[in-house]
């Protein structure tokens, strides 16, 4: 039973992981109908909306400290989709998603305090350029440099979701930062698009978007985020070419490579030894506290 409460947070994290992954599958159908400006309006739109009503967060009774950390989580989550999204529309979505996860990666080295850590994000490093076939020369620079942009705002959405979990009970944190985010990012969405983002269809599919993309893995992300330390978290992330690989498979019938495959293994298995070395530490730290 003990094992299997120190792999909860985990289980959390790779569940929202694979739908935030097929949530970007869908959501890349969209953009032809809305843009890739609009389809992140909907999406946050949606979210927050959801959210909202899920959790209703008290508006007040919080600190300046509070909101602040709200605020800028709200930042980088905007910024985060906005420019992941604008990394999609010019590129596939493999390498687009390889090149986010290197600022997890970054992160992990950087918040880690344990030299073993450095191997797994190595390792995990490793894996991510395989996948990206060794280099990305052959891609849009522009696609290439909103990928490594949404990658650094994924690492501050790390940061911050952890802090404004610690400040704000349940997921209340989660739906004022969407809130935040959505009100940021509506006006964006409209320029590009108008009108577009009232048919049906792309209301319809911009929900889908929004509760696989947002509303599910952000609120596993923030729940786990409780448990979990940052490094060993954004070792986990390195996971997410794997699952987008698999997603544009299944969703977008993109084939996966040999070199993909083996490339797959390797974030893999910096995963599972990042699992494996906080699980340890856990049980450490438990029988020390016994003793």
């Amino acid at each position: 039973m003990r094992g299997r409460g120190s792999l909860g947070p985990v289980g959390l994290v790779l569940a929202g992981g694979v739908s935030v992954q097929f949530g970007g599958a869908l959501a890349v159908t969209l953009m032809p109908r809305a843009g890739a400006l609009g389809v992140v309006s909907l999406r946050l739109l949606v979210a927050a909306l959801v959210l909202m009503v899920l959790c209703r967060p008290r508006l007040r009774g919080h600190s300046r400290a509070d909101w602040s950390t709200v605020i800028v989580f709200g930042v980088a989550m905007a910024a985060m989709n906005g420019l992941f999204y604008q990394s999609v529309a010019r590129i596939p979505l493999g390498p687009a998603v390889t090149l986010e996860v290197l600022g997890p990666l970054a992160l992990s080295v950087l918040a880690s305090r344990r030299a073993i850590n450095i191997v797994w994000a190595a390792l995990a490093l490793t894996g991510v350029f395989l996948l990206g076939g060794g280099g990305f020369s052959g891609l849009d620079p522009l696609g290439v440099a909103f990928a490594l942009g949404a990658g650094a705002m994924w690492a501050a959405y790390i940061i911050f979701s952890a802090r404004t979990g610690r400040r704000f009970p349940q997921a209340d944190g989660l739906a004022l930062a969407m809130g935040a985010a959505a009100i940021l990012f509506l006006p964006l969405g409209i320029a590009e698009s108008g009108t577009k983002l009232l048919n049906p269809t792309v209301l319809a599919l911009g929900a889908a978007v929004a509760v696989l993309s947002s509303v599910l893995p952000y609120t596993l992300e923030l729940l786990a985020l409780r448990h979990l330390p940052a490094s060993t978290f954004a070792i986990l992330m390195s996971l997410e070419p794997a699952l987008a690989a698999t997603a544009g498979f299944l969703v977008l019938d993109q084939a996966l490579t040999a070199t993909e495959a083996a490339a797959i293994a390797l974030v893999i298995a910096a995963s599972m030894g990042a699992v494996r070395t906080q699980v340890g530490r856990g049980k450490v730290k438990k029988e020390e506290a016994l003793s």
